[in-house]
């Protein structure tokens, strides 16, 4: 089924508030300038003034509270058209979970994440009850975002190799070293996953992935050449990765900005597809898919 329309999607942003929640991946000093509330009244004008129609709001800790906190959030935010949650993928009951939660939010539940790349152990995706708490996702036609660095990516492969049925999501081009100028690692072990046809890969988190300080879009421009000619245009969304972000850019429109420049080559049906309609697919967003 195509989309009704082209509408201009960005597939990662998140709020948080450290008030209420303990983000453990907060407590470097570096992150010292989003340590913050972001709210939807925050975001509601940065997107506005680029001309995003709506967004995917990500979650940021393990927490079953964050979640239904965020789909509130989405029921009273037009703007926000689906959420990707948080459960425990190894707890017996996830299905019963995931069906609760359906149930009372109905599609603004659109996706699952786990923060994988902080993990011990790089085959985390491979443990029985992990494979069977995704199965849970796949019979909900749910997908499932696949938050991992260059070490977990075998084990990515293999879990999605694995589960045909289930869409994943790569978050963040599974985070190169971008401040390095290139990453030969990372090309090689995202290879593989590009050969699978049930993931599609945000062109997110970039930003901070290069040098805070000094980077522009032809720093990223290497990587996104990269994941395009793997993943091809078809299977690329864009997301700003708001507000993290903000670490290495002053506003969300320098990130956007970026991202339109880094892409400028591409036709102006493939902006589309980038900007929105992939990420409607992936997602299943609803009132558009």
């Amino acid at each position: 089924m195509t989309p009704r329309h082209a509408v201009r999607i960005d597939a990662h942003q998140h709020f948080w508030d450290p008030k209420r929640f303990d983000y453990p991946w907060m407590e470097d000093a570096a992150l010292d300038p989003v340590r913050r509330p972001f709210s939807p009244d925050d975001l509601a004008p940065e997107l506005a003034a680029r001309g995003i129609d709506g967004t995917v709001l990500v979650q940021t800790v393990s927490d079953l509270t964050e979640t239904r906190m965020f789909l509130d959030i989405a029921r009273e935010t037009p703007f926000v058209h689906g959420v990707v949650g948080w459960v425990d993928l190894t707890a017996p009951d996830v299905g019963d979970v995931l069906d609760q939660l359906r149930d009372e939010y109905g599609q603004l539940l659109v996706g699952i994440r786990h923060q994988v790349h902080d993990e011990a152990d790089a085959c985390w995706l491979e443990r029985p009850n992990v494979r069977r708490g995704l199965g849970e996702i796949a019979a909900r036609d749910l997908a499932y975002d696949l938050l991992v660095r260059t070490r977990e990516l075998p084990a990515a492969v293999s879990t999605v190799a694995a589960l045909p049925g289930l869409r994943f999501v790569l978050d963040h081009i599974a985070k190169p070293r971008i401040a390095d100028s290139w990453d030969g690692p990372w090309a090689t072990a995202l290879a593989p996953l590009a050969d699978l046809p049930n993931v599609d890969v945000k062109l997110s988190g970039m930003v901070t992935e290069a040098d805070w300080k000094d980077w522009s879009p032809q720093t990223l421009r290497p990587f996104i050449d990269h994941v395009l000619d793997l993943f091809t245009v078809q299977r690329v969304m864009f997301g700003s990765d708001w507000p993290v972000c903000l670490l290495a850019a002053d506003r969300y429109g320098v990130v956007a900005d970026a991202l339109a420049n880094a892409v400028n080559t591409l036709s102006a049906t493939e902006k589309e597809q980038v900007f929105g309609l992939n990420a409607q697919r992936s997602y299943r967003l609803p009132g558009l898919y």
